[in-house]
């Protein structure tokens, strides 16, 4: 019996999964105050909660931003670097169970990629916008930096007091079958009343807005109507609401699939 490990490393976080004799075994998520540290604990965790012994690796895969910091065999284990868009790819192809998709990464940034039904994939570009963005915004606008917080006041928040649609621009419809409650501009008819749930509306409002579209356009561009999210950020509830809003007006299906933030960990075990 041969298990993969995947580990995707970030800055001060690291997920890890694994693939028994080509079963997924849960993925694990964990914090700590340096890459290093991160992937030595989640190691430890993972093998120790999943029963697996050493012996039974057979390799480790490793990719993400801090991936420069595994230069040398984790307890004497092998490891090869893998491509982060490559893994994108792979993970957003096996959680969805589509052949063919647009996958976008939501996470600190956004990075968009297609990938091919004969298993090949191109990175098509992203976009600063994501993750970083939301909590920056959060931090200067709301003094909020626990994502938790702010997804919990933007619960109450009201984009009539933010966004400017497209009915407080004209009464006569101005784009052929597009709903009046369009975005024309985020942040574009802030009031003075608005409070702070308006506000953390608006910024997670504007943040997946923009990717939603940047998607749609690298969709349409190929043909296609799937588009796989990924990512941290699929794990807030304004998320589905937006996206269902866009799949209904553009015409497209957005898929969010279970465990869809460990898609880039599991593609690269893959």
């Amino acid at each position: 019996m041969k298990t993969v490990i995947g580990i995707d490393v970030g800055g001060t976080t690291t997920k890890i999964v694994g693939f028994r004799d080509r079963e997924l075994i849960k993925p694990l998520f964990v914090k700590a105050a340096d890459p290093t540290t991160s992937i030595y604990g989640a190691f430890g965790k993972f093998t120790h909660e999943n029963g697996v012994a050493l012996e039974e690796i057979d390799r480790v895969m490793i990719t993400g931003a801090g991936n420069a910091y595994v230069e040398n065999p984790i307890y004497g284990l092998p490891c090869r670097h893998v491509g982060e868009f490559e893994s994108v790819a792979k993970g957003g192809r096996y959680l969805s169970g589509l052949a063919e998709a647009i996958v976008v990464s939501m996470g600190t940034g956004t990075a968009l990629v297609h990938t091919r039904a004969d298993g090949s994939f191109q990175y098509l570009g992203g976009t600063g916008v994501g993750g970083g963005t939301l909590m920056g915004l959060s931090k200067k606008l709301l003094g909020m930096e626990d994502v938790d917080n702010i997804i919990e006041c933007a619960g109450s928040g009201d984009l009539n007091r933010i966004d400017l649609r497209l009915k407080d621009m004209s009464r006569k419809e101005i784009i052929p079958g597009m709903p009046d409650s369009f975005t024309a501009a985020n942040f574009g008819k802030i009031s003075d009343l608005a409070n702070k749930s308006d506000l953390a509306l608006g910024i997670l409002n504007m943040v997946f807005e923009t990717i939603g579209m940047l998607a749609v356009f690298a969709a349409r561009g190929r043909e296609l109507r799937d588009v796989v999210l990924t990512g941290n950020m699929t794990t807030i509830p304004q998320a589905h609401t937006i996206f269902d809003q866009f799949a209904k007006m553009f015409d497209m299906n957005f898929v969010i699939p279970d465990m869809a933030q460990f898609a880039t960990v599991i593609g690269a075990a893959l």
